[in-house]
């Protein structure tokens, strides 16, 4: 449904993205993933006909956007991250107009406006000014506009941006709920947002995809390494836990009691009770044992190039 292929975009000299490959498949939900400035918005933005690429080809359902951007437009809903919305309109007003120009006119239009108001839990205030509204609520006024003209295709740019945890449970739930209705392209940095809606994922780092994944087999790579923190009261026998086998890095951390050592396995393999009778059989004064299974963050951090930072911030911990 969406096919992205070397796509490029230079800003002076500037490379905000180069060489961006990816495929969207026909009602999937996919996370578009990466820190600040890897170039997330500048894709969608091309994809949604806002921006021009340097170089490079993207399609939506076989139509070139460059080429054929009024076509590609009616098959896309765009939620851009600062949804712009008329804030002396009411929710109503706002909804009738857009759908007006989205070519729902009469008996199709307040169809389509009660349907996506019902949908986006927009009801209770469906006649309320739009400046009144809270962050929240906005939001929803942004969601319900992208689905207005019934689109095969969904660009949806950090749909839960400064939303706090409560406020962003009814968009997440409305993006899931979409699943298989449309192709749904999710731009984020909150991991936790791809894990709940999301079943394929797209990492960008630099302006560039550094992974491109189901979320279940990057959540099973991320489980392939397995940390242990030992902290003990008096140094410990390093060798001792290398002859146990499957370690492929360890290191001393000087905390205020003796020595903690952070260790990482490679494989599922919990090595955990072999490092309890490590300690037993060597009478290590020992305050800790404890497993740090890998996660999906953990991933993304190794991918992105950040893992030496967040390594000093378990340190520290």
């Amino acid at each position: 449904m969406i096919h992205v292929s070397k796509l490029t975009k230079y800003y002076g000299d500037y490379a905000a993205i180069r060489d961006v490959s990816f495929d969207v498949a026909k009602g999937q939900i996919v996370g578009f993933l990466g820190p600040n400035g890897a170039g997330k918005t500048t894709t969608m933005r091309i994809l949604a006909g806002y921006l021009t690429a340097t170089s490079g080809r993207a399609t939506i359902d076989g139509l070139d956007v460059f080429w054929r951007p009024v076509e590609v437009r009616r098959r896309i809903g765009y939620l851009p991250e600062n949804c712009p919305l008329y804030t002396e309109m009411r929710v109503n007003e706002y909804l009738r107009f857009r759908a007006g120009l989205k070519g729902a006119h009469g008996k199709k239009q307040r169809q389509r406006v009660d349907e996506v108001v019902d949908r986006c839990w927009l009801t209770d205030v469906r006649r309320q000014l739009i400046g009144t509204l809270s962050k929240g609520y906005r939001q929803r006024v942004g969601l319900a506009d992208s689905l207005l003209a019934e689109p095969a295709v969904l660009v949806l740019d950090e749909p839960t941006a400064g939303l706090d945890p409560t406020q962003s449970r009814e968009p997440r739930k409305l993006i899931r709920d979409r699943g298989g209705e449309h192709t749904i392209l999710l731009s984020t940095h909150i991991l936790p947002e791809v894990e709940m809606t999301c079943n394929h994922v797209i990492i960008n780092h630099r302006g560039q995809v550094a992974a491109s994944s189901s979320l279940d087999e990057l959540t099973k790579e991320a489980r392939e390494k397995t940390v242990v923190i030992v902290e003990s009261e008096e140094p410990i026998d390093t060798q001792a836990i290398l002859d146990t086998g499957g370690i492929s890095r360890m290191e001393n951390i000087a905390v205020p009691t003796g020595t903690r050592l952070r260790i990482t396995q490679e494989g599922s393999q919990d090595r955990t009770a072999k490092l309890c009778k490590l300690a037993v059989e060597n009478r290590w004064r020992v305050v800790e044992i404890r497993p740090q299974r890998q996660t999906l963050e953990d991933l993304f951090v190794r991918i992105t190039g950040q893992e030496e930072a967040a390594e000093e911030a378990v340190a520290a911990s």
